[in-house]
């Protein structure tokens, strides 16, 4: 901590010192993040000097707050997967999806898990679990429900969202796994022709259960549908790609890049977002698309990363552009800007 006078304080700051007055009361607790308010109150009591935490502490504060709660999300995710894990077992089992069962799992946890504040974080640390179908599709279907809510989506149809995003890959349980455990871009020939059937395979499991949703029907069926028409199984575009595939086109690809897979490099967040960008007016969405790299990119500030030549840094702003890059605080005196230095990337990131 240090001791600065009162005119130098400004909003954000953290008192590291109780203040207390000559009637032995507490004007202001140790721990106080400041506002103006608190600022010009000081001013009027005629305090002079205040111990405020450097930034150093703020940071270790909030690394061990997140922590925290990262732990807390993991040990639940952990514990759900457990569940998820029957569920596409039973599937590849019986043919049957028990939809009952799966609505229980999104209306019990998974929703909320959505919902909740720092998730992007969480789930980068879950991604070095195995990356079997269940596990990507838990994933998948918490992405999904946060992009909808970034969308502004009603209650009711981010659960639609998220039971698509459950579903979206139970297709896999009715082929070889032998493919489904392959990297799909490595795939050609007659595997890649068995994978693409996971669309299908996964529409034949739910096509005539009424209590699932259309739109969760065609997510389902659509969901490497590409508005171009490149994609499969039916090379729809445009409006005719269910808007809920296209949700869960994004997450799923954005679960993908970020995770590790056979004979596949794992990448950073933000070099996925700039492809996201840089596709989203040809094989996707740019409605969809927008509301998740806007948001999306919040949940990146204050990040720690390390870059390729070798400098730790924190992350600060975005530039506009929606496939910008972060600029990278390294000091007080040194800021780079990774749209301009095309030499420099991130190799590491930590929340």
């Amino acid at each position: 901590m240090r001791n600065i006078k009162i005119d130098d304080v400004k909003p954000g700051m953290i008192l590291a010192r109780t203040i207390i007055n000559d009637n032995m009361m507490v004007v202001l607790s140790k721990g106080k993040l400041l506002t103006e308010a608190h600022i010009t109150r000081m001013h009027f009591l005629g305090i002079k000097n205040i111990y405020v935490q450097d930034e150093f502490e703020q940071r270790q504060q909030a690394v061990q707050k997140f922590l925290s709660r990262s732990h807390a999300f993991v040990a639940e995710y952990q514990e759900v997967l457990t569940e998820v894990e029957d569920v596409f077992e039973q599937i590849a089992e019986s043919k049957e999806v028990p939809v009952d069962k799966v609505k229980g799992i999104i209306d019990h946890t998974v929703t909320n898990m959505a919902m909740r504040s720092g998730v992007i974080d969480y789930l980068y640390e879950v991604k070095s679990m195995d990356n079997f179908t269940y596990n990507h599709s838990f994933r998948v279907s918490i992405l999904a429900g946060v992009l909808a809510k970034w969308m502004r989506y009603n209650k009711q149809q981010i659960k639609d969202v998220i039971l698509a995003g459950f579903l979206h890959d139970i297709g896999k349980t009715q082929i070889d796994k032998n493919i489904v455990m392959k990297n799909s871009d490595r795939l050609s020939g007659e595997e890649r022709k068995i994978y693409e059937r996971h669309t299908t395979e996964g529409y034949k499991l739910i096509a005539e259960k009424e209590d699932i949703p259309e739109g969760v029907k065609y997510a389902v069926l659509q969901h490497h549908e590409c508005n171009d028409g490149t994609g499969f199984p039916l090379q729809k575009k445009g409006n005719e790609i269910h808007e809920y595939a296209k949700i869960i086109a994004v997450a799923d690809f954005y679960d993908l890049y970020t995770s590790e897979r056979e004979s596949y490099k794992k990448q950073t967040p933000f070099s996925t977002l700039k492809i996201i960008g840089a596709n989203m007016y040809t094989t996707m969405d740019p409605k969809v698309c927008i509301p998740f790299l806007l948001n999306v990119r919040q949940a990146f500030i204050g990040s720690e990363v390390l870059l390729s030549n070798g400098k730790k840094g924190l992350i600060v702003q975005f530039a506009d552009a929606y496939d910008s890059l972060p600029l990278i605080k390294i000091s007080d005196e040194e800021m780079i800007d990774l749209n301009r230095e095309h030499t420099i990337s991130i190799v590491e990131y930590n929340p």
